[in-house]
């Protein structure tokens, strides 16, 4: 995995991390959670775009299924504000990355 697309997961790990122990009280991720980062981490390495993406909000390819992307905004609502203090280098470089123009399609160019 690039930099970018580690750095990417790394950021979803632990915006969910800090999701489950504030909802669920857990030490560790609860199993509802783990599947969540699963799933996210996996669409992350299947994302056509890789190095070149912007986040997934603005992606014009919707590869979550409905019910998992649902869940992810509901974790991204809960710790999207909460990354500025507890992890602001992350959440600048979300911000950045959030930035970038749309990217075309790998299949269309």
């Amino acid at each position: 995995m690039q930099r970018r697309m580690s750095r990417e997961g790394k950021t979803i790990k632990v915006m969910i991390d800090m999701y489950c122990r504030s909802h669920h009280r857990g030490s560790k991720l609860c199993s509802e959670c783990g599947e969540l980062l699963d799933y996210a981490l996996e669409r992350l390495n299947k994302c056509p775009f890789q190095e070149g993406k912007t986040t997934c909000v603005k992606c014009p390819v919707h590869c979550y299924k409905p019910a998992m992307r649902e869940k992810v905004r509901v974790v991204m609502r809960h710790s999207g504000p909460r990354m500025t203090y507890r992890h602001p280098i992350l959440a600048l470089f979300h911000f950045i990355d959030g930035a970038r123009k749309e990217p075309v399609h790998p299949a269309h160019k």
